[in-house]
């Protein structure tokens, strides 16, 4: 996932280094931190490198048929059973996107003086 945000951001950026991203996360419980030093380290050696990356997450929405419980989750276990009182019957709602949402850009391309 890293390695391909980092591929369309650079393939964007036409030669220009990438100064920022900003990413939306929908669905998966995801440690943020993870997630950045993925990007970067994707990035390491190429026009994005050292970019500042901006998550965006949205959670996944579980409703419980058995307790009614309904509201986000961020734990992968909720999404099979409800946080609350362990039902199984539930219904997961949200979206599971990926989206590279913006990319900053320097005015000059590399290597350029």
């Amino acid at each position: 996932m890293s390695q391909a945000i980092v591929d369309a951001a650079v393939r964007r950026a036409a030669g220009r280094r990438v100064t920022g991203l900003r990413v939306r996360i929908g669905g998966h419980p995801v440690d943020p931190d993870v997630v950045t030093q993925g990007i970067q380290l994707a990035a390491a050696g190429t026009v994005a490198a050292d970019t500042a990356v901006d998550l965006v997450l949205e959670p996944m929405t579980v409703a419980c048929h058995e307790c009614g419980r309904s509201g986000p989750v961020d734990d992968h276990l909720a999404m099979v059973a409800c946080p609350r009182c362990g039902g199984v019957d539930i219904d997961v709602a949200g979206s599971d996107d990926v989206v590279l949402e913006s990319i900053t850009v320097a005015n000059v391309e590399v290597g350029a003086v």
